[in-house]
């Protein structure tokens, strides 16, 4: 194949990490359904176990078909390695993991989807592992937070549910001065629309069950590695620069150098933690990419399509999109995402609570469905499903009232989208006005 660094997103998302298959020629990417792999001979084997050989030795640290997809996502991200694995949350959970230990220290944006913070709040402080949330907008804020045992600055490029964006390259500039590492989920923003790493990222978190998979059928996750963090030169990160009973005498920045994190986290964290990506899912994952490009161009267009749609409407309190010129984060989006900032929209419907379960139950093309970035279009009113458990006030604090859609643009024809919610939106109007009467 043509070297990976000359060629465009759209063909590296076909061609990235695929060989031709010496055995039988096959055009599309084998899958691999194997446990283990046949050792030459006793010698293989030991440098094999001893990580001074690449190669195979057993699927839950490495797969052909899940190789193929780490390749294919790190030349699309333009990063040095990755790593596949069972869903984006594991691999938010395994960077963690990989860099550091308790008494350790994170700082993080406050817009966050729910299962991070969860991981973070709740879950991590039983570890030893702390976390300080802070507003991602305010710069100044991200520098006061962070701490002498500060380990790694943490944040998504568009935040789930409430569509905030990050302005990557200036806390970039933040964690370079503090010596840390900076970590986005860019889950929202797949490489056709943004690559991180251009911007100062140093690792990179895909949940692929959404727009890179596409299609709702498989569950996995990546971490993208860019290569350009000194580990060697800072003591912060002794998993990774002091020597590693693991494997005796072997420190992974000296040994490994720029894929130094990628290495430990492949070769401890799937070890330890199991969170493996099979190669069937890997395959379908694999399908996704090759039309990814072609996706997020039809996602993109339809959004805006439907975001003109519902911000002129009657029925419609108010739209939430980094599009938008009142959002928060606009110039922001349009510096940094000139490509489209995402095909998610929230938006509130008029009549509260009963309006937004009213048009939920009354939509006929959209499902109703707690996911995002499907090719089909999707929606949820958290108020009655995923936050349902809190009361009006704790929703309202949550940003998360009880008014509120959210929306994942998929990419039927935009008519058919757009007549879906004008009749769901009818509907959700009528519903209310008969509470009113009765």
């Amino acid at each position: 194949m043509v070297e990976a660094s000359k060629l465009r997103t759209e063909t590296l998302a076909l061609h990235a990490g695929q060989t031709r298959d010496p055995r039988n020629g096959a055009q599309a990417v084998p899958i691999y359904q194997t446990n283990a792999y046949v050792y030459e001979d006793t010698e293989q084997a030991a440098s094999l176990n001893n990580l001074e050989i690449g190669g195979h030795l057993y699927s839950r640290i490495s797969n052909p078909t899940v190789a193929a997809a780490e390749e294919r996502i790190a030349a699309l991200e333009g990063g040095v390695g990755a790593l596949g694995l069972s869903s984006g949350h594991a691999a938010v959970f395994l960077t963690i993991a990989t860099l550091l230990s308790a008494g350790d220290h994170i700082v993080a944006t406050k817009a966050l989807y729910g299962g991070s913070i969860n991981l973070m709040k709740l879950t991590l402080p039983r570890f030893g592992i702390i976390t300080t949330f802070v507003d991602g907008s305010d710069i100044d804020a991200i520098r006061a937070a962070i701490q002498p045992n500060t380990r790694m600055i943490f944040g998504e490029v568009v935040g789930n549910p409430g569509l905030d964006v990050l302005d990557v390259a200036a806390v970039a500039g933040v964690a370079q001065e503090a010596g840390l590492p900076l970590v986005v989920d860019s889950t929202f923003t797949p490489p056709p629309l943004y690559r991180p790493f251009e911007d100062g990222a140093n690792i990179v978190i895909h949940s692929a069950t959404k727009w890179i998979g596409g299609h709702g059928i498989a569950m996995g996750g990546f971490i993208v590695d860019a290569g350009n963090f000194d580990w060697a030169s800072s003591d912060k990160f002794p998993t990774l620069t002091e020597p590693y009973p693991g494997y005796p005498g072997m420190a992974y920045a000296e040994h490994f150098g720029p894929s130094a994190f990628i290495a430990r986290a492949r070769t401890e964290g799937l070890r330890d933690f199991g969170t493996v990506l099979s190669a069937q899912s890997a395959f379908y994952l694999i399908q996704g990419m090759e039309t990814l490009s072609l996706r997020m161009e039809r996602h993109i267009a339809n959004a805006r399509a439907v975001l003109d749609f519902l911000a002129n409407h009657e029925a419609v309190a108010w739209v939430r999109h980094p599009d938008m010129p009142d959002h928060r984060d606009h110039e922001v989006a349009q510096r940094q995402l000139p490509e489209g900032a995402t095909s998610m929209i929230v938006f509130g419907v008029k009549g509260g609570f009963e309006a937004g379960k009213a048009l939920i139950n009354s939509a006929r093309l959209a499902s109703h469905v707690s996911n995002v970035g499907d090719a089909k279009t999707l929606l949820v009113h958290p108020a009655s499903t995923t936050h349902l458990q809190l009361g009006p006030e704790q929703r309202k604090l949550a940003g998360v009232p009880d008014d509120m859609i959210r929306l994942s643009v998929g990419i039927e024809h935009v008519d058919d989208i757009i007549d879906d919610l004008r009749a769901s939106l009818r509907t959700s109007q009528r519903a209310v006005a008969g509470d009113a009467k009765g």
